[in-house]
């Protein structure tokens, strides 16, 4: 669980009263784990895939984009919920991915996804359909251009979901200054701000932000 936010016991009680992961993705955190050591973190929690896989279902896209796909667990959410759409992945890992596409094999929602590799602030320029949701979970000091880029290209009405945009709650401190809390913080305002959305910051796991265009 990533329930920084939370007492223990709170935690646990958000937990077993959420669906829980079934095999795969249970075997797929285990194997990100067991690969990638202390980059594993930068994998979703159990409760933050079955938020995806719902939001998705209530928003029904036609074009999802995911920008930081890492080992796939929140890909292969986003494309469970899908109903007829398609999911564009971008990630710069030809590594990490290749765990993603065998999950996606595996979860048998392979052909509902499109995977670019390279620098997502270049692929995404040359992205040219109209986007209905995003989740945006990437390098944080990317986080304004990834942004932009996807704003300009979504719909009226549509969702961007943006994760880890409460650091642990380090952004509510001022005297905290590591560089990722400082551009997270920066980011936080800068959406805030933006007189073209709506915004609502959940508490869950490390912070998710929707944010919904006008």
């Amino acid at each position: 669980m990533k329930a920084y936010l939370l007492n223990p016991a709170v935690a646990q009680y958000v937990y077993d009263h959420s669906t829980e992961p079934d095999p795969l993705l249970e075997e797929l955190a285990k194997e990100t784990v067991r690969i990638a050591g202390d980059s594993a973190g930068m994998q979703i929690s159990p409760d933050q895939g079955v938020f995806l896989t719902m939001i998705t279902q209530l928003v029904a896209p036609e074009v999802a984009v995911e920008v930081g796909t890492f080992t796939g667990y929140s890909s292969v959410c986003i494309a469970r919920g899908l109903t007829g759409g398609r999911l564009h992945c971008f990630d710069v890992s030809e590594e990490w991915t290749s765990i993603a596409r065998r999950y996606w094999s595996e979860a048998g929602v392979a052909d509902r996804v499109t995977l670019t590799l390279g620098p997502a602030l270049e692929t995404l320029s040359a992205f040219d359909q109209t986007i209905d949701l995003a989740f945006l979970d990437a390098d944080k000091g990317n986080y304004p251009g990834y942004y932009e880029l996807l704003i300009e290209r979504m719909r009226p009405g549509g969702l961007l979901i943006a994760d880890n945009t409460l650091r642990r709650g380090w952004v509510a401190d001022p005297a905290h200054e590591e560089v990722t809390t400082v551009e997270i913080r920066q980011f936080n305002d800068l959406v805030i701000e933006d007189p073209r959305v709506s915004v609502l910051m959940l508490p869950v796991a490390d912070g998710m932000t929707l944010i919904r265009k006008k």
